[in-house]
């Protein structure tokens, strides 16, 4: 029997202390390596034998590996998390200061405690739970590069194959949508996003001299962004896939209530929520270049530019849906203005494959310590390292979970939270897991 009780205390002292670091990938520091080092030396405190700070790519931030190597005829587990964070932003937005975790109302509040410190100090637990002997091989990997799209992450996974080789894949960075129930996120949509540019004019010319024949660019590029929806919502661009939906309902009242879509404001698309949200392609306008309503003369506007976002359904391709969306901007660019459009923010989407045995496992794991079935979802959001565990790993298990975050957490936001409840009822399945995984067997196939 495990007491996972007994170890709390320890993952929520180490966890507070993970936040007091300000580990800002964006802007490296000696915080980064700081919280490495730290995140060593607690799995090196925990009993793990072979503890290793992997440091050896060009431009790359420090990574943590940490192995304990299965008992014979025992599967092993790879538990990923990382410590890097978003930046804080404006400090006023903050109730307390970003970087000294608080408990408020039952949640830890502090930069990274959701996103993804809380994941760190999970495995932490699980690993503790056993006393250095866990009834599986375990392997931890902590990286500090995914909220920069994790760019050195496919090399890493390449130079260190065979010591991250494993039958099952907890990837705790994701949130479950309801407090106390758990949920495996078993679908992601992918990214990619293309700049356009339109250009009417040598230069710009006045509106009195010149208005009426004379095309204006900005004009141009409403009418060709106004063409990426048809009537009823849905995205207009051909060639795009719409995925699986994940079998949980997700209530329009609640949707509009978190989205915070202000009343009377229709709801894009056809379908229920969680199709729109999971299973669809979408593309927003991110950004537009044009000049500012408080400095603007009444000159013609010669040249525009947009960045558009395009999520891409699981299933789908996302080298191949950027290629779509830039055909559909150039087919459809008006008054035969001159058009250039450059991809770029490329990620693919994933489709779980939930039939492996080791996600039964999983199930029951996570039953017994929310004392609630699972429910599968999807993310509207995209994951990117996912889908390289995925390629570099075709024969393992893959599982996204929770390590207490949920749908107040806030993450990349000011006053980013976790529910201290749910992180412990995180701890406890994730023991539970080596348990049933020992049990199982599931190997490699």
């Amino acid at each position: 029997m495990i007491d996972i009780d007994k170890v709390l205390p320890a993952a929520r002292a180490a966890l507070d202390a993970l936040v007091r670091i300000p580990s800002v990938s964006a802007e490296p520091t000696g915080d980064m390596r700081r919280c490495a080092e730290l995140t060593a030396a607690l799995f090196r405190g925990a009993g793990m034998p072979e503890v290793e700070l992997l440091d050896d790519l060009p431009g790359g931030r420090p990574a943590v590996l940490a192995r304990h190597p299965a008992p014979p005829g025992r599967p092993t587990v790879l538990l990923y998390a990382h410590y890097d964070v978003q930046p804080a932003g404006d400090l006023a937005h903050w109730t307390s200061p970003p970087f000294e975790p608080v408990v408020r109302d039952g949640r830890l509040s502090g930069r990274g405690t959701a996103d993804d410190k809380a994941g760190i100090a999970a495995h932490l637990a699980a690993v503790l739970a056993y006393e250095g002997a866990p009834p599986v091989g375990v392997t931890v990997l902590v990286e500090g590069e995914e909220e920069i799209s994790s760019p050195t992450l496919g090399e890493l996974l390449s130079r260190h194959r065979d010591r991250l080789a494993a039958d099952l894949i907890v990837l705790a960075d994701s949130e479950n949508l309801e407090r106390g129930t758990p949920a495996f996120t078993t679908s992601l949509r992918g990214t990619a996003a293309c700049v356009v540019e339109l250009r009417t004019l040598e230069s710009g010319v006045h509106s009195g001299s010149f208005g009426g024949p004379a095309p204006d660019a900005l004009s141009a590029l409403c009418g060709l962004l106004a063409t990426l929806h048809d009537e009823h919502g849905d995205v207009a661009v051909s060639g795009l896939k719409t995925g699986q939906v994940p079998g949980y309902g997700y209530p329009v009242r609640r949707y509009r209530a978190e989205a915070g879509v202000l009343d009377g404001v229709e709801l894009l698309g056809t379908g229920d929520v969680a199709e729109r949200l999971w299973a669809k392609p979408a593309v927003s306008v991110l950004a537009i270049d044009a000049p500012a309503v408080t400095t603007a003369s009444n000159t013609i506007v010669p040249v525009a530019r947009a960045k558009v976002g395009l999520r891409v359904a699981p299933g789908d391709d996302a080298v191949r849906a950027a290629a779509s969306l830039a055909e559909h901007l150039t087919a459809h660019t008006p008054w035969g203005a001159r058009v250039s459009v450059s991809v770029a923010d490329i990620a693919q989407p994933h489709q779980v494959d939930t039939a492996h045995p080791a996600y039964a496992a999983a199930g029951r794991a996570y039953r017994e310590a929310y004392g609630k079935d699972v429910i599968h979802i999807g993310s509207g959001g995209s994951i990117p390292f996912v889908a390289e565990f995925a390629a570099a790993f075709p024969a393992a298990a893959i599982l996204i979970t929770s390590a207490g975050a949920d749908t107040d957490s806030n993450p990349h936001g000011p006053d980013e939270s976790v529910h201290l409840a749910e992180f412990e009822r995180a701890c406890h399945a994730e023991a539970l897991l080596l348990s049933e995984l020992g049990r199982d067997r599931p190997r490699r196939r």
